[in-house]
């Protein structure tokens, strides 16, 4: 039977995405490249790897043959790493026409080409339909029936009402956005200041410096978004500093532990090796800085994560490096200044 809703990739947010649209009643499928872990999923409704014993839905139907999840789906969800999309997609590419509705989950950047998920499609695929999925979504919170809310961004009204179909439920609500760009950018440059705020929790520092770090990064994140055409009032809501939020203060946060390994003393291969899973924020703070020198903006806190990732500086000289600039007034109703 045709599946109506199909999620390529089986890390812990994709297999929730596939389970929130199993318990809306959606024919499920759930793509993942391990044959193995398909038949623990299939068989035991459980994905330990990512979920550990976290009973899943029983609607979703885990394969690993790419065509069988996407050809003829209505609703297909990309939920893999940011460096693999472009090949993930290609391969999807041979099977995706222009009516399917296609949504990116993912948070992160290509680092190659600083494309977003959603421009990546448009270039590998058929799809016509894009849209992004984004928002303060911790996964293991879902998992646990927790409620939560999230953006679908897409210029397409369709996109949104078929997502919404597929995912909104009494704990899962969803809001529809026109901003595309601003959406996916915020989802991605969120990642950089939670590692800020990780090394900042693991050096043993309090609330008053993660709420510096937070609104600052803020700040930071809306001038680089709004240089690359977003509208500056996406990064006011969920999408924005809800999901900064929650990123910058949560132990459930992969990028959050990175910053606070290194802090407490790690190198970055031995906390990446520890998550088990990607840290979107890695690679994006280097293409976030990229991106600033190529349209002359200044990121403080994501140069010091830079460097700090770089193993160029200690984590306690960070804070001091920040604190040290020039003093200035804090509101610049200019969005495009470039001093922040």
């Amino acid at each position: 039977m045709q599946a109506d809703v199909a999620v390529l990739g089986g890390g812990s947010w994709g297999t929730i995405l596939a389970h929130l649209a199993a318990h809306n009643g959606q024919r499920t499928t759930l793509y993942m490249r391990s044959p193995e872990a398909c038949e623990v999923l299939n068989t035991t409704h459980t994905n330990p790897r990512y979920l550990g014993d976290s009973a899943l839905h029983p609607g979703i139907t885990a394969t690993s043959d790419l065509e069988l999840a996407v050809r003829g789906t209505p609703v297909v969800i990309f939920c893999v790493p940011s460096k693999a999309s472009r090949a993930v997609a290609r391969s999807a590419g041979a099977f995706i026409t222009g009516d399917q509705v296609v949504l990116s989950a993912t948070k992160g950047l290509e680092p190659e080409s600083f494309h977003t998920v959603t421009a990546l499609l448009r270039a590998e695929t058929c799809a016509l339909k894009l849209g992004a999925l984004s928002g303060p979504n911790l996964a293991k919170e879902i998992m646990r029936g927790q409620p939560s809310a999230t953006v679908v961004a897409s210029h397409y009204r369709e996109v949104i009402e078929r997502a919404t179909q597929a995912l909104h439920s009494e704990l899962f609500r969803i809001y529809g956005q026109d901003d595309l760009r601003g959406v996916e950018l915020a989802g991605a440059l969120k990642n950089v200041i939670a590692i800020a705020c990780g090394a900042a929790a693991g050096l043993g520092f309090g609330h008053n410096v993660r709420a510096l770090l937070v609104t600052r990064g803020l700040a930071e994140i809306q001038r680089l978004g709004v240089k690359l055409g977003a509208d500056p009032l996406t990064f006011s809501g969920l999408a924005g500093v809800g999901d900064l939020m929650v990123t910058c203060s949560s132990e459930l946060s992969r990028n959050f532990r990175v910053g606070r390994g290194i802090a407490q003393g790690k190198t970055l291969d031995e906390v990446v090796e520890e998550l088990g899973e990607v840290a979107e924020g890695v690679n994006t703070t280097r293409v976030a800085l990229a991106l600033a020198a190529r349209e002359g903006v200044q990121l403080p806190i994501t140069e010091a994560v830079g460097a700090l990732l770089d193993g160029e500086v200690q984590a306690q000289e960070i804070l001091g490096d920040l604190m040290g600039r020039a003093a200035r007034y804090e509101i610049d109703f200019d969005y495009t200044a470039e001093v922040g």
